[in-house]
């Protein structure tokens, strides 16, 4: 009955479901490499952990009842049992499915009389048969016994037409919501997959949908979503923990190999009109919060991640490498904490004095005369000590060499900027001086930090845009960016409402 078929067991399946399964031809597979998943109870561990993967959440797997089994056994036949009518939803809306359909098909089924008639819709058309298994109805399946458990899924109804369950393929995405996309930003790395189609080990093979930084609107939500409705307007966190490793449970998702992130490959990002995405990381902003506001919450949230991780606080003196986007945003995160004194480098005037409207105390513009070491001293004359914490935004070399030898003993250098995969650096000097130099990795747990203060109005992230355009224009928006014109560039993807 089940031959060539893989199937999933819960540890609330009774045993007799898979010995049945076995002695018919299929066999046992772990979950993600299974043909179908079975599970008798919606709240069991093992079951939940499916229901919260990005499998599931994206539609690529479904769980049933294991009583389909059951109903097999009896019937001895795969045919007359369409398995669309066993989908166990997740416990979480159960109850909203049996307000459109009543009980679910395996409440009601201990109730029914053993002599009851089924009428179940077949290739053949209607089968007429007792509940119970017995000869006659054994001897009209005879045939069906031997089909494969496919047809019975691919030929499943919308429809039960015992119990008028709707199928999986038509209920809506549980915790998704669609959103009519508004501001999005352009990042450098946006970019660098537009020219050169990989950035490290992430390699685009495929055609791929750029864009991270960005708000929209909810135009639509999925049937499990609580904290949103219809018209809200949400900034949205790209990276989606697709499954609860280590890394989730330790509050580390960032870290987690399988995260699904926009525009990193294989997954497509939010530059379009429309775009659905994981309501959990869609965060409602306030009204005095704009959309392109919102939008800047993505880069902004490095800042925080960065200072975070340096552990910026009150009275800190911070130095700053590069004043692009990132170098920026961390200076506002660093001025927003506490830190007593700033200075940032560039090589570029226009974005230091941008960097001073910004807030930096000091900005040292460099050149490429100038050894990591003298750069370091300049900015201790200009701090007057070492700094606590220097912030690397460039990537390149020799500004991460004047990172560790600007920083004071007992210090903290946080690496932000991604060049290079090899490099060389004064590890010696940095080890001598118990100098910690830490990575940063995107981001986690920052945009109600990041909303909470953009709308207490402790950080101005407006004066970063500097050029936008309509969706119609990207490449020339993308060309812009590529170019090093101006700080943020913004795409307006909303054609009714282009204000920021």
């Amino acid at each position: 009955m089940f031959r060539n078929k893989t199937a999933w067991f819960s540890s609330s399946v009774p045993p007799a479901c898979q010995h049945f399964w076995i002695s018919e031809g299929g066999s046992v597979a772990r979950w993600r490499k299974a043909d179908y998943l079975f599970s008798e109870d919606a709240t069991c561990p093992d079951t939940l952990r499916i229901y919260e993967s990005r499998d599931y959440l994206w539609n690529q797997v479904v769980v049933f009842h294991s009583l389909f089994l059951s109903t097999c056994e009896r019937r001895r036949s795969v045919r007359s049992v369409y398995i669309g009518h066993y989908v166990l939803p997740p416990a979480s809306i159960q109850d909203e499915v049996r307000e459109v359909v009543g009980r679910l098909i395996w409440e009601s089924f201990d109730e029914q009389p053993e002599t009851e008639s089924w009428s179940m819709q077949t290739d053949d058309g209607p089968v007429e048969g007792s509940s119970r298994s017995d000869s006659s109805s054994s001897d009209a399946h005879s045939q069906g016994s031997e089909d494969s458990l496919g047809s019975s899924l691919n030929d499943s109804p919308d429809r039960d037409t015992c119990t008028g369950y709707v199928s999986m393929d038509n209920l809506p995405k549980y915790s998704d919501v669609l959103l009519q996309m508004h501001s999005v930003g352009i990042c450098g790395s946006d970019v660098h997959y537009w020219q050169h189609g990989r950035i490290a080990d992430f390699v685009v093979k495929d055609p791929m949908v750029l864009g991270h930084e960005a708000s929209g609107r909810v135009v639509k939500v999925g049937s499990a979503v609580k904290h949103l409705k219809v018209g809200d307007r949400v900034a949205i966190e790209p990276g989606v923990p697709r499954e609860m490793d280590e890394y989730f449970k330790t509050g580390k998702y960032n870290l987690s190999p399988t995260i699904f992130f926009c525009a990193t490959p294989p997954d497509d990002g939010n530059l379009c009109r429309f775009y659905k995405h994981n309501a959990n990381f869609c965060y409602k902003l306030p009204d005095n919060v704009t959309f392109e506001e919102g939008a800047l919450i993505e880069p902004l949230s490095v800042g925080i991640h960065a200072c975070q991780r340096a552990g910026v606080t009150l009275g800190s003196t911070v130095f700053i490498c590069g004043a692009g986007p990132i170098g920026l945003v961390c200076l506002i995160v660093a001025k927003a904490l506490g830190a007593s004194q700033v200075v940032i480098t560039d090589l570029f005037p226009e974005r230091l004095a941008l960097a001073k409207e910004l807030g930096a105390d000091f900005q040292l513009k460099v050149t490429g005369k100038v050894e990591p070491k003298q750069l370091a001293k300049k900015a201790e004359e200009l701090l007057g000590v070492q700094p606590h914490v220097a912030i690397e935004c460039t990537g390149v070399e020799s500004s991460i060499q004047t990172a560790i030898y600007a920083t004071r003993p007992g210090g903290v250098v946080v690496v932000v900027g991604l060049g290079s995969e090899m490099v060389t650096l004064p590890l010696i000097n940095a080890a001598t001086r118990e100098v910690d130099i830490r990575g940063v990795f995107r981001y986690r747990n920052t945009w109600p930090m990041a909303i909470a203060m953009l709308a207490s109005g402790k950080v101005n992230v407006k004066p970063l845009v500097t050029h936008r355009f309509p969706l119609e224009q990207a490449v020339k928006a993308f060309e812009t960016t590529r170019q090093g014109i101006g700080i943020k560039v913004m795409l307006k993807c909303d054609q009714e409402d282009q204000n920021p």
